[in-house]
């Protein structure tokens, strides 16, 4: 089947490349971790990409599910090597936890527990809030694992039972379940929230899928009418997407492991399918 009757049938498409269906959109919403980077260093020729469609096309935005302000991402992008010109903004979920902590904290201190690693304080930081532990705790901001390199979700299953019990709302402010770190799968913030919902507690998330941040960064593309969204979370990136109306284009080689194999439209979009979503386009990593 060749590509046009492909895409009239609404059948996923697999790309060499994003220069195939570039003339078609003037936005690219991407996601960063994955795609851009791996957590140890930047993939060069997606970033190359970027910049081409910078260049001929329309704005990158950059949207990433870190529980962490925009600061703290240049930070890392400076260290892994993401050069600014690949990208017009960044939009993160840790700005929108803070914006709503700060919503919150507006009627007076709010009493929250952090629970993550240290690096993610500045999601929270300098907002009037009161930091406390646990016990004293109305509301838990939670940013991933303590320690990610060697925990699992199932070593907080006592914590969060003992947070329903007091019915104390845990606040996600990065929705996804893994990431991958060089070459290896760690867990995230989402996948404690997870377990605290079958558990039966009360949980807040912010970022991919949701809805919320992708009307944050809609004032950043107004001029933009065609928008393509690219990920390789299909729960975050595509659902998003979906849940949004934009195509989306599925980088397989990333967190979803053997699962895309064999790198077929058929497969992939059956692969999909059996998670609710759906792609135009699937790609094995980015570049132009």
């Amino acid at each position: 089947m060749g590509d046009a009757m492909r895409e009239r049938c609404g059948l996923l498409t697999t790309l060499s490349g994003l220069e195939r269906v570039s003339d078609s959109y003037d936005a690219l919403i991407c996601d960063v971790w994955g795609v851009v980077h791996d957590g140890q260093r930047a993939k060069a020729p997606a970033c190359e990409a970027l910049k081409k469609f910078r260049q001929r096309h329309g704005s990158v935005i950059l949207v990433s599910n870190a529980p962490r302000p925009i600061s703290d991402v240049k930070i890392q992008f400076a260290r892994l090597g993401v050069p600014e010109e690949c990208y017009d903004a960044i939009v993160t979920s840790g700005m929108a936890a803070r914006a709503a902590l700060a919503r919150r904290a507006e009627a007076g201190a709010v009493r929250v527990f952090h629970l993550g690693p240290a690096r993610d304080r500045g999601v929270f930081e300098g907002l009037p809030i009161e930091e406390v532990g646990e016990n004293d705790a109305e509301l838990v901001l939670c940013t991933g694992l303590f320690d990610d390199t060697v925990e699992t979700p199932e070593a907080y299953r006592a914590r969060l039972l003992a947070y329903r019990e007091r019915r104390l709302p845990l606040w996600c402010a990065n929705p996804d379940l893994v990431v991958q770190r060089g070459g290896e799968l760690v867990y995230c913030a989402g996948a404690l929230a997870k377990l605290y919902d079958e558990l039966g507690g009360e949980v807040v998330y912010f970022g991919k899928p949701y809805r919320a941040i992708y009307e944050e960064l809609a004032p950043l593309v107004k001029s933009a009418s065609r928008w393509l969204a690219i990920g390789d979370g299909i729960d975050t990136d595509i659902k998003g997407a979906n849940g949004f109306g934009i195509d989306a284009l599925f980088i397989a080689d990333g967190i979803h492991g053997e699962e895309v194999e064999p790198f077929t439209s058929e497969h992939l979009g059956a692969l999909l399918a059996r998670h609710g979503a759906n792609a135009r386009f699937a790609m094995r990593a980015l570049v132009w």
